[in-house]
């Protein structure tokens, strides 16, 4: 089955230092970009973390430090990485809890300012678990028949998931074929950050899903202790969360008939009908 695609979509895998969002870094990335009339292209690269790979990651993924060090930063590959991904929604397995959220963190802290808004995401994970609950090898076996060699390396990892997805299509007449159908159905709950530390409730209102604010709206949060922000802000979160809760208190602050520039920008996309 062919993807039902209105602009490009890309799969990608990451393969990391550890599973920290905010404090571990990738040591390789591979893309493989879908187009709506079917070509696709596709990219890999080691990268060079600039911090230690520990041994026991290392006898997962097999990518030692000897392997990297030469290899460019990811600082370096940011620009090339963020023009592939540009006007794309993504792809992965596991990747609305992991590799986006990496993604976007390596990406902010490369300088370049990502976001998830114009957007889907599809995780196949997460219709794989659904569906049939297990792991990625063997939903490669269970779908396509394949043995899935090279497991744990981003390449393999990457064509993988976008054959599972193709097979997921032709195997469940229930889901639809449309990016958008794809990404709710394989969407835990609705976030707001995608690490998951902020997530959305019934009400459309932004609530904290940790720590003794659990549950609570941020803005609640906010008026309250208006010190919370700050401490989040200066602690080990990921980047793309703060920028979340900084734009909510940007929003909360703007004088009474204003728009920030991400609410005008929404306005003016369903405007002209560009969502």
């Amino acid at each position: 089955m062919k993807l039902n695609l209105t602009k490009p979509i890309v799969f990608f895998d990451l393969e990391t230092t550890g599973v920290n969002i905010a404090t571990d870094r990738v040591v390789e990335i591979s893309i493989l970009k879908v187009f709506p009339n079917g070509n696709k292209e596709s990219k890999t690269w080691l990268v060079n973390p600039e911090i230690e790979i520990p041994a026991e990651v290392t006898a997962i993924h097999k990518i030692t430090n000897k392997q990297v060090v030469t290899e460019p930063t990811f600082k370096e590959l940011a620009p090339e990485i963020d023009k592939m991904i540009a006007g794309c929604d993504l792809a992965g397995f596991n990747s609305n809890r992991f590799d986006i959220p990496l993604l976007a963190e390596e990406l902010m802290r490369s300088g370049i300012d990502f976001d998830m808004r114009d957007r889907q995401a599809i995780d196949v994970q997460v219709i794989f678990h659904k569906k049939e609950q297990r792991t990625l090898g063997a939903g490669y076996k269970f779908y396509c028949d394949k043995e899935l060699l090279g497991a744990h390396g981003a390449e393999a990892d990457t064509n993988a998931t976008y054959e599972i997805l193709l097979a997921q299509l032709d195997r469940y007449d229930d889901i639809e074929n449309s990016v958008e159908a794809l990404s709710e159905y394989s969407t835990h709950g609705k976030r707001a950050d995608f690490a998951g530390f902020i997530l959305i409730n019934e009400e459309g209102q932004e609530i904290f899903s940790f720590g003794k604010h659990k549950g609570r709206t941020v803005e609640a949060v906010f008026k309250e202790n208006p010190g919370y922000n700050n401490w989040i802000q200066n602690a080990d979160f990921p980047l793309y969360t703060k920028k979340v809760l900084k734009e909510i208190k940007e929003r909360m602050t703007a004088p009474k008939g204003t728009m920030s520039e991400a609410q005008k920008l929404e306005a003016l996309q369903q405007k002209f009908n560009l969502r």
